[in-house]
């Protein structure tokens, strides 16, 4: 079975996606794959510098310079999703084969990227604004205004909701989330006695 996973930043995608790998569960998560192109990639990266001159400096990604960018102006995101999506694709392609018996795809284009196509089901996590900024700050080392930044550069939560089979939010503890977590996995007969 593969799981599709989504939702905006900082609504606890990570804690189902370690409690999904406790359970066996091969995880892609897109964002560590996408950084990993862009350390291996040549071609992305020169994609990349010809649509946002002065973000690569001698085959290194200023991410900050690029983040400042494109979480201030949507057009610049979409582009940069463009350029992004299908290299994110077939390296998910790749490590898909063969099918493992679990797997999660962690992405936050599941849809935009035609990832969703390769899910057995859906999911997405969500959380209340308040929630997501307090975890980014603590997470990433951002300001609130940075964080808040990124968070309203993202879709809204409705439109995850309303692609996906499922939704899980993560608006109380850790633990009362986890308890959502094995509910889902129970639903899903994926549950490791």
């Amino acid at each position: 079975m593969i799981i599709g996973i989504t939702g905006g930043t900082g609504s606890g995608k990570t804690t189902l996606l370690d409690m999904l790998r406790q359970q066996g569960a091969l995880i892609l998560d897109c964002d560590t794959i996408y950084h990993h192109l862009l350390e291996t990639d040549r071609n992305l990266l020169q994609a990349i510098d010809a649509r946002f001159p002065g973000c690569v400096d001698k085959s290194s990604l200023d991410r900050k310079k690029l983040g400042t960018i494109v979480f201030s102006h949507k057009d610049a995101l979409l582009d940069l999703n463009r350029i992004t999506h299908n290299a994110v694709h077939q390296a998910v392609l790749k490590q898909l084969q063969p099918k493992p018996a679990l797997a999660a795809i962690d992405a936050i284009g599941l849809f935009e990227s035609d990832l969703a196509v390769l899910c057995d089901v859906t999911v997405a996590v969500t959380a209340d604004e308040s929630s997501r900024i307090a975890r980014l700050m603590a997470r990433d080392q951002i300001t609130e205004e940075y964080a808040k930044m990124r968070i309203h550069s993202q879709k809204d939560p409705k439109e995850f909701t309303a692609l996906c089979d499922y939704v899980l939010e993560n608006n109380g503890s850790k633990e009362e989330f986890q308890d959502k977590c094995l509910a889902f996995f129970q639903d899903l007969g994926i549950m490791k006695v």
